[in-house]
C-alpha cells in the first residue's frame, strides 16, 4: 500500500497543520518543472522529546530503543496549497500508484534563479563582466549544428535580395543577421523607439536625455549620439511598401523554412532550447520589422545606455543542463516531445498497412515507445481531477482509470489472439503481468536503493509500515498463482512439438510449440479450476479492500497523513494547469490513443515473436511489462535522491499490489463476459520467479534499512531471471 510510508508524528490527530517553509538552494528539486513537489520533514512533538528522554534514561531497553526507530521513521507531507494536498491525500489513501505530478502552477518569484533562467525572455538583459564567459562547449557546438548553416542561408537570401534590387535593403539586413547568428552569444539585437526616431527626424543634433544611473544597466547599449546616426529618414509606412512584399514573397518564407527546421530540432533536443527560442524569436517577430529599425549590437561596442532603445534578442548560451525541468502548461518537455511518436505511429501504422515502407519491427517499436507518453498524460490527468475533487470522486477516478494503460494493451492483445486462433498472444500477456511483477518487486526498488545510498550512504524506512505491504505481496500472489500450484497437482505441463527447427540438425535452435498444461479433461478444469480461479479473483479484491479499510480507518493512527497548506493557503490565488473538465477530456484523448497504440503494437508484435532466438517471454517480461512503468520509476528515483526511500520502495510495491488485486481479477472478469481463452494458468518460470522475488524483497527490507549494496542485489537477482527467459526456448 502507498499508505505504509506516509504517516504522522502525531498518531492522534487528523487535523491539517500549517506548513513549514522549506529551502531548495540548489534549485534541483523545483516544484514547477518536477512530477509532483513534497517536503518530508522530521517531526518532533511533546510526545517524541518525552520518548526521546525515555529512551535516554533506560539505554539498555529494547522497547525504548524501538520507540525511538518508530519515532525516527514517522513523517509528514507538507503540500505548498489546498489544491496539492486534497491531491496527494486523496493518492495515498488509495493506495494507487504516485504520479508525481504538480498541478498547480507555482509563483514565478517563488522559484530557484536556476529555474527562473529557464523561463526567462531573451529579450531580458544579462551582465556578463568576462567575454571569456561566452565561450562554452555547448556554444562552440551550436557553430556546428545550427550556426553555419543558418548563416549560409541567410548570405544566400541577401544576395537574391540584391538581385531583385527593390530588396536591397533586406539584402543589407540579411548580411547584418548572417554574421549574428553564426555567433550570437553576447549580440544583441533591437530596435529603435519610434519616439526617438522622430525626435532624431526633427533636431539631428539634439541629446536624448539619458539617466546617468542607467550607465551601470546590467548591458550597455547605444548612446543617445549613436542613435542620432542611426535614426531613420522620413520614409513611407512599412505595408505600403513594395520592399515589404518582394521580402514576404522571396526571401521571408526561406528563411521561415530554414528557422523552423533549426526550432524544431533544437526543441527536439531539449537541452538547446535556447536555440529554439532564438529562431521562435526572430521568425516571429525580428523578420517582420522594417529593416532600418532593427540593429545588431556587438558586446564589443561602445557600452552606454540610450533611451528609445527596445531590446529584441539577447542570448549568451545555446545549452543549459536544466531544461530537463523545463514544463508546458504543466508538463514535462519530454512527454511533450514524446507526443511525436504518437503521432507518426498512428500515421504509419494506419496508412501502410502493407509494410511497404517501414517494417513491422519498426511499427512496433514506435508503437511501444508512444505508450510512454500517453501513460504520462493519462497519470496527470487522473492527478488533476483527483486533486480538484471530493474524496468520492477521487476513488472512482483512480479504480476507473489507474490501470487503463496495462489494461489496455493486455485486452487488445487478448481480443487479437482470440480473432487470429494464436494462442501465442495470451502467453505473452502472462509474461507481461509477471514482468511486471518482477520489475516492481526486484528492479525498481533496487535501482532506488543503488541512487539513493550512493548520495545519502544508508537510507531508513519504517519495517512495520513497510510489513504491511510485504503481506499484501504474499497474498496477492499466492492468489494469483493458486490456480497454476493447483494444476499442477493433478496435470502436467506438455507440448507439442519440442525439436530443432533444422530436422536432422541437431545443431538448430531448440523450439517447443503450444506448450499448455494437460489437465487430464474438461472435466476438472471446468468443475475445479475455473471455480478456484472464479474464487481468487473474488478474494484478491476483497483483501486489497480489507488492507483500505485497515489504512484509512481501523488503524489510520499508523498512516495518518498530516498535509499542511502552503504560504498561499486554500485555493486563492492558486492556478491549477488543467480544469477538471480540460483534464477529463484529456484523459479520454489519451486512453482512446493508447487503445489505437496498443492495437498496432499486437498487429505488429507476431513478427518479432516468430524469430526462432526471441522467446515470447523475454519480450512481455522486459519490453512490454516495463515501457509503461517508466514514469513510475523516475518518480522512485527522484524520491530515493530526495532521501525519501521509503516512497520510492512504496512505488514498486504499489503496483504489484495493483497488478494481482485490480488487472488480473478484471483480466478473468473480462474473459467471463467475452471469453477470449485468457486461462490464469501460469508457467512453472513464471511462478517460481515471482515467488522467489516476493521472499527475497521481504528478507531485504526485515530491517527497515536500504543501502546500494541491497540494491545491487535485487538488480542482479532481476537479471538473472531475465536470463532465464532470454535462454528460454522460443514457443511461437
Amino acid at each position: 500500500m502507498s499508505l505504509s510510508s506516509v504517516h504522522s508524528t502525531d498518531t492522534g490527530s487528523r487535523r491539517r497543520r500549517p506548513a513549514e517553509p522549506t529551502e531548495d538552494s540548489s534549485g534541483e528539486h523545483d516544484s514547477q518543472t518536477d512530477y509532483e513537489q513534497e517536503w518530508i520533514h522530521h517531526r518532533s512533538s511533546p510526545t517524541s522529546l518525552h520518548s526521546l528522554s525515555a529512551a535516554t534514561k533506560c539505554a539498555n531497553c529494547n522497547p525504548c530503543e524501538e520507540s525511538w526507530e518508530e519515532i525516527q521513521n514517522k513523517k509528514t507531507i507538507t503540500a505548498e496549497n489546498e489544491v496539492e494536498a486534497n491531491k496527494l491525500a486523496n493518492n495515498y489513501r488509495f493506495g494507487f500508484r504516485k504520479w508525481k505530478s504538480h498541478v498547480t502552477a507555482r509563483p514565478f518569484e517563488d522559484r530557484s534563479e536556476v529555474v527562473k533562467e529557464l523561463y526567462t525572455e531573451l529579450n531580458v538583459i544579462k551582465q556578463h563582466p568576462d567575454p571569456d564567459h561566452l565561450i562554452t562547449f555547448g556554444n562552440i557546438v551550436y557553430v556546428f549544428l545550427f550556426g553555419w548553416w543558418i548563416s549560409f542561408a541567410y548570405v544566400l537570401v541577401g544576395m537574391l535580395m540584391f538581385i531583385t534590387v527593390i530588396g536591397i535593403p533586406y539584402g543589407k539586413f540579411c548580411w547584418k543577421l548572417c554574421c549574428y547568428f553564426l555567433w550570437p552569444f553576447g549580440s544583441l539585437i533591437y530596435e529603435v523607439g519610434n519616439a526617438s526616431s522622430r525626435c532624431c527626424e526633427r533636431a539631428p543634433n539634439c541629446e536624448c536625455s539619458t539617466d546617468p544611473l542607467e550607465d551601470a544597466s546590467p548591458l550597455l547599449l547605444p548612446s543617445s549620439s549613436d542613435q542620432e546616426l542611426l535614426a531613420p529618414p522620413p520614409r513611407t509606412p512599412y505595408w505600403c511598401r513594395v520592399s515589404t512584399y518582394v521580402w514576404l514573397l522571396l526571401g521571408y518564407p526561406l528563411l521561415a523554412v530554414i528557422h523552423s527546421l533549426a526550432c524544431f530540432i533544437s526543441w527536439i533536443m531539449v537541452f538547446t532550447i535556447p536555440v529554439a527560442k532564438v529562431n521562435a524569436q526572430t521568425l516571429g517577430v525580428i523578420l517582420l520589422k522594417p529593416p532600418e529599425d532593427v540593429f545588431v549590437f556587438s558586446s564589443a561596442q561602445r557600452k552606454r545606455k540610450g533611451s528609445g532603445i527596445k531590446a529584441l534578442l539577447y542570448c549568451y548560451r545555446a545549452s543549459n543542463w536544466y531544461y530537463y525541468k523545463y514544463t508546458v502548461d504543466g508538463i514535462n518537455v519530454f512527454a511533450v516531445n514524446l507526443l511525436l511518436l504518437v503521432i507518426v505511429a498512428l500515421v504509419i501504422g494506419y496508412t501502410d498497412t502493407k509494410n511497404d515502407y517501414v517494417t513491422s519491427e519498426v511499427k512496433f517499436a514506435i508503437a511501444i515507445g508512444s505508450i510512454i507518453p500517453l501513460s504520462y498524460y493519462i497519470g496527470m490527468g487522473i492527478a488533476s481531477i483527483s486533486a480538484q475533487s471530493n474524496f468520492a470522486v477521487g476513488a472512482i477516478v483512480n479504480a476507473t482509470f489507474g490501470s487503463i494503460t496495462e489494461l489496455t494493451f493486455y485486452i487488445t492483445a487478448l481480443l487479437r489472439g482470440h480473432r487470429a486462433a494464436n494462442p501465442c498472444l495470451q502467453e505473452v500477456v502472462k509474461a507481461t503481468l509477471t514482468g511486471t511483477l518482477l520489475g516492481c518487486i526486484l528492479f525498481l526498488p533496487g535501482i532506488c536503493m543503488i541512487i539513493g545510498g550512493l548520495r545519502h550512504s544508508e537510507q531508513r524506512f519504517s519495517s512495520r509500515c513497510t510489513g504491511v505491504s510485504s503481506a499484501l505481496l504474499f497474498i496477492s500472489v499466492g492468489g494469483v498463482f493458486a490456480p497454476t500450484l493447483f494444476s499442477k497437482a493433478y496435470g502436467n505441463l506438455v507440448c507439442d512439438a519440442c525439436t530443432n527447427t533444422s530436422s536432422g540438425n541437431s545443431s538448430g535452435p531448440f523450439i517447443c510449440h503450444n506448450c499448455h498444461y494437460d489437465l487430464i479433461n474438461g472435466t476438472l478444469y471446468h468443475d475445479h479450476i475455473q471455480p478456484l480461479v472464479y474464487t481468487v479473483s473474488v478474494l484478491l479484491p476483497v483483501a486489497y479492500i480489507i488492507g483500505l479499510i485497515f489504512t484509512l480507518k481501523t488503524h489510520s493512527h499508523i498512516y495518518d497523513i498530516s498535509v499542511g497548506d502552503g504560504q498561499g493557503g486554500g485555493h486563492h490565488g492558486t492556478v491549477v494547469h488543467w480544469s477538471r473538465w480540460r483534464s477529463l477530456v484529456i484523459l479520454i484523448i489519451a486512453t482512446v490513443l493508447m487503445s489505437l497504440c496498443a492495437d498496432l503494437a499486437t498487429e505488429h508484435i507476431q513478427p518479432i515473436l516468430n524469430q526462432p532466438n526471441i522467446s515470447q517471454y523475454f519480450i512481455g517480461v522486459t519490453v512490454l511489462a516495463m515501457v509503461s512503468e517508466i514514469p513510475e520509476m523516475v518518480n522512485g528515483i527522484q524520491f530515493a535522491l530526495q532521501n525519501n526511500i521509503s516512497l520510492s520502495l512504496e512505488v514498486g510495491s504499489c503496483i504489484a499490489v495493483q497488478v494481482c488485486m485490480i488487472q488480473i481479477p478484471l483480466l478473468v472478469l473480462f474473459n467471463a463476459v467475452f471469453d477470449v481463452g485468457f486461462v490464469l494458468l501460469f508457467s512453472d518460470l513464471h511462478l517460481w520467479a515471482s515467488i522467489f522475488s516476493v521472499i527475497l524483497v521481504n528478507y531485504i527490507f526485515m530491517d527497515g534499512k536500504s543501502d546500494y549494496f541491497q540494491g545491487t542485489a535485487l538488480v542482479v537477482v532481476y537479471f538473472i531471471l531475465i536470463a532465464l527467459y532470454y535462454f528460454a526456448p522460443a514457443g511461437c
